[in-house]
């Protein structure tokens, strides 16, 4: 099955979207440590504007990682060449490599790249390629999640070709035309007329019609029931939930749960933040952290994806999520103003946390004799 193929089935098509947009939907930030042991954007490296706005010639930020993660999905693998200015030696653009143009040698540990579209070809060694991996059976090269889900998108693709089929047809289903009495000594005349009076059935049949005079002696028996008797529909929600599973993707995610109510889809929301897009953003920031950033360095540099919208998806949700983390001294309200691209205001800056609050020191203190007339 060719990668266009499976595009072709609505469920594979939705899920696979849905993952690709929504890591290239989140902001990814290099980070550096400041003097006061803090992280903060570092605006002034290459890879700041690499990162957020374009990777390469042909992509903008949100298409390039949009692209790369549909590769890791539907390939397994998805490869990443940086390239280095030879004056600066900074990197000056970050090669996605067009889908089938890479190929690892386990052995000696390094990767083989023919790629002429991005005009990059030569042997690299397994640090200079980022590597993002789907699920690995050795650890080395992922495995396409299509692979494991090969046969329920084969159904799907045989049930999208059945529906078409029947619509084709005007939803009649085939059947067999004989005789109910046998007439002896006219075999071949009489296979001969049933032959054109199945033909006849046939063309009136794909013209549309739904009720057809069948002559003389002939019977017609139908093959196939309809599709309401099959219960076709049930099978292919059956189906979709099958490959959802596969993507770790939620039913709902795919408009196909019409029971979903806001408590269960917000169950959703956070099992699918949780246990399917989370561990996506760590892998690919780790692989960036291992590949990008030299060893002494790994403790002052950091890439990381800015997931604070990931936990409000409305805006009720929103304005509760800041409205806890600031009372709870995590941001300050200038840090989330600046989120929203608001200017600060006086004393936005100071860590606020609730009166209620206090330390385990100060409690002590409060019982400690002669604390109360002081």
């Amino acid at each position: 099955m060719g990668c266009a193929q499976p595009l072709a089935v609505s469920t594979v098509y939705r899920c696979v979207r849905l993952l690709s947009e929504s890591v290239a939907n989140l902001p990814l930030r290099f980070l550096r440590m400041n003097a006061d042991g803090v992280f903060v954007d570092d605006r002034r490296d290459r890879l700041h504007y690499l990162l957020s706005v374009q990777p390469d010639e042909p992509y903008n930020a949100f298409d390039f990682w949009s692209q790369a993660i549909q590769q890791m999905l539907l390939q397994g693998n998805a490869y990443i060449v940086p390239q280095y200015d030879p004056m600066t030696m900074q990197i000056s653009r970050l090669v996605l490599c067009t889908r089938g143009t890479v190929s690892y040698d386990q052995l000696n540990r390094q990767y083989t790249v023919m790629d002429p579209t991005n005009r990059l070809s030569g042997t690299f060694a397994e640090e200079e390629v980022i590597h993002l991996k789907n699920l690995s059976l050795d650890g080395q090269t992922g495995v396409s999640t299509l692979t494991f889900a090969r046969l329920t998108a084969d159904i799907a693709q045989t049930g999208d070709r059945e529906t078409l089929n029947r619509f084709a047809n005007g939803g009649n289903v085939r059947g067999l035309v004989g005789n109910d009495t046998s007439v002896r000594g006219f075999g071949e005349y009489q296979d001969t007329e049933l032959d054109a009076t199945a033909a006849d059935l046939d063309e009136q049949f794909q013209a549309g019609k739904k009720i057809v005079a069948v002559p003389g002696q002939v019977k017609f028996s139908q093959l196939s029931l309809s599709s309401t008797d099959m219960q076709f529909l049930e099978s292919r929600k059956f189906t979709v939930r099958e490959i959802c599973r596969f993507f770790g993707v939620h039913p709902s995610f795919v408009f196909d749960d019409t029971s979903n109510n806001y408590k269960s889809a917000e169950m959703a929301n956070v099992a699918f933040l949780s246990n399917t897009l989370n561990p996506m953003l760590r892998k690919i920031e780790c692989e960036l952290h291992r590949k990008l950033i030299v060893p002494e360095l790994c403790c002052e540099r950091r890439f990381e994806f800015d997931r604070r919208s990931l936990y409000a998806c409305d805006l009720q949700s929103r304005v509760q999520y800041q409205t806890q983390t600031i009372a709870a001294g995590i941001y300050t309200v200038n840090d989330w103003r600046r989120v929203e691209n608001m200017p600060a205001v006086a004393g936005g800056d100071t860590p606020l946390v609730s009166a209620n609050l206090k330390g385990l020191q100060a409690l002590l203190q409060e019982g400690e004799p002669g604390a109360a007339d002081e």
